[in-house]
């Protein structure tokens, strides 16, 4: 199993604060096995006792029980014996309804309790949770493998162009990764894509015309990383017989990006919105890649550079791309911050 370091590296100065550590990202991109390591770590190299770990799946049926907020405050309460710490780990918290009150009731009435908490879902990102957990909790946005991580899983050669395009071809979720038939690779990412959209989009909105919902994110797929504009998806519909207001369009947009799918940025000086997908492979998306090499187009690929040593990890991929006429490689550079606008993070920094 993959040691994920990089994002182990960053919780680590956490284990013992009574901050709540919060690790959000889309589904199956590999926050339970994070939280199994920081468990193994507690264990093994601290010599936690188990007694002293409550881990809680909120998935498994064994906690059913538990999606009552006030039975999980009560099983949780009954099993602090001692004075001494308790780490306390809830996977896909956000099936539980009030799950916050638990949170903060806990963080109130015990005080030898350091807590841990996954979601994949809106519930779990900053702008609510700072409505309902009194700011008293620190964000990891967990990603799908990065490169270098898929790179290390495989043990592939990095270096390889057939390594990077089977990367850019079919993602970074983990569990992809156990799969060498691309019939099965397709089955498992398209159940993994109709399971986001149908349990976090679906019926978050409450849809009714599944039909127009799946053209507006086929068009948002197709016009990633273009300057964004509702007018044009309007005039899109049109076309196609399909009304829309601009409201419906935004809560449609705003409901993909809580659930981790697709994720706005914002262009330098002028504030223009750019999507891009969360997931590498999204149904239509790869179909329309694969086209473009069955009839010899250029697949032109973006390399963002903004920190030096990265880009010296990335320069041999970009040259052998280069020498390849399969792809149209294209270098921009940007800055780490432009008029208080943050495009890239620090993990870009560990993630090449």
């Amino acid at each position: 199993m993959l040691l994920r370091e990089d994002y182990l590296s960053k919780i680590r100065g956490f284990y013992d604060s009574d901050l709540i550590k919060i690790l959000v990202g889309i589904r199956r991109c590999g926050k339970s096995v994070i939280l199994n390591q920081i468990i193994e770590e507690l264990k093994e190299k601290r010599k936690i006792d188990e007694k002293h770990i409550i881990f809680i799946n909120f998935e498994f049926i064994e906690f059913e029980d538990l999606l009552d907020y006030k039975k999980l405050n009560k099983y949780i309460k009954d099993k602090i014996k001692d004075n001494k710490i308790y780490y306390l780990f809830l996977d896909e918290i956000q099936n539980v309804d009030n799950f916050e009150k638990v949170v903060n009731s806990l963080r109130a009435s015990i005080k030898n309790i350091s807590i841990f908490l996954t979601g994949s879902n809106s519930k779990m990102l900053s702008d609510e949770l700072s409505s309902v957990l009194s700011g008293r909790y620190v964000l990891f946005n967990i990603n799908p493998l990065s490169y270098k991580e898929y790179v290390s899983l495989t043990n592939k050669d990095g270096k390889d162009l057939d390594t990077f395009w089977d990367y850019a071809k079919w993602g970074g979720l983990p569990n992809r990764c156990e799969f060498t038939n691309e019939i099965d690779i397709k089955n498992y990412l398209h159940s993994v894509y109709d399971s986001i959209i149908l349990r976090d989009v679906v019926k978050r909105l409450n849809l009714k015309d599944t039909v127009l919902f799946d053209m507006i994110l086929q068009y948002l797929i197709e016009t990633a990383g273009r300057e964004f504009s509702a007018d044009n998806i309007i005039k899109y519909l049109d076309k196609e017989n399909k009304k829309i207001s601009n409201e419906t369009l935004y809560n449609y947009i705003d409901a993909l990006c809580k659930a981790l799918i697709l994720k706005k940025v914002y262009r330098t000086v002028k504030y223009y919105i750019l999507y891009f997908i969360s997931l590498l492979y999204i149904k239509k998306n790869i179909k329309r890649v694969s086209k473009k090499i069955q009839d010899g187009e250029k697949i032109t690929v973006l390399f963002i550079v903004q920190y030096i040593p990265a880009w010296n990890k990335l320069e041999p991929i970009y040259q052998k791309m280069k020498s390849n006429n399969r792809f149209n490689p294209v270098i921009v550079c940007v800055p780490i911050n432009i008029e208080n606008h943050i495009l890239l993070n620090d993990d870009f920094h560990n993630e090449t």
